[in-house]
């Protein structure tokens, strides 16, 4: 059984979004108490050692050493050295975009290169196997065009400057607005 300490008080706003931004890791399959560390740690006005995310979280200490790991592994926090003080501390990157390009890469790297390196197999062997009906093949190429069209979308992305990326998608939110509503088939 693991013991878990009496939380610290944090400002009702703090806890509100750290509370919702656990919620929203779950959502996405990361593990709450992971994001509500992350949460913590890029609101926090300084860096922190995992014994104060414990207290202030209310979480057992071995929880929050495998969040940090998860999230130095997805290089959403650093270690960062304090002068006189031997224990790691942890803050969290907080420029927004930076966030989510590495949060995007992640999610890259562990679903989307393997799905095509999956569908890519399927479709090359339902090339050569007589027993897989034709509409099966043809929904396997065309998720494995999908897939490839966002993989192509991601890397482009990758290489557009900031300013340039903010303006796309300002530009799409006015393009959006003159197309016309419902669903293409």
């Amino acid at each position: 059984m693991t013991e878990i300490t009496a939380k610290k008080k944090l400002p009702a706003v703090v806890e509100r979004f750290i509370l919702h931004w656990g919620d929203m890791g779950d959502e996405w399959g990361v593990n709450r108490s992971v994001s509500q560390i992350h949460g913590l740690l890029y609101l926090a006005e300084a860096p922190m050692t995992a014994e104060d995310i414990a207290d202030t979280l209310g979480m057992a200490r071995s929880n929050v050493s495998n969040s940090i790991k998860e999230l130095l592994s997805w290089g959403l926090i650093r270690r960062v050295p304090i002068l006189g003080d031997r224990r790691d501390h942890f803050e969290a990157e907080t420029d927004i975009w930076e966030v989510a390009a590495r949060i995007a890469a992640g999610r890259k790297e562990r679903e989307i290169d393997p799905a095509l390196v999956a569908l890519r197999a399927c479709v090359s062997d339902a090339a050569d196997d007589p027993a897989i009906s034709p509409l099966a093949s043809k929904r396997l190429k065309e998720m494995l065009t999908f897939t490839e069209l966002v993989d192509r979308w991601y890397t482009q992305m990758l290489n557009v400057p900031r300013p340039r990326l903010v303006a796309l998608i300002k530009l799409g939110e006015k393009i959006v607005s003159f197309l016309p509503t419902g669903r293409a088939k």
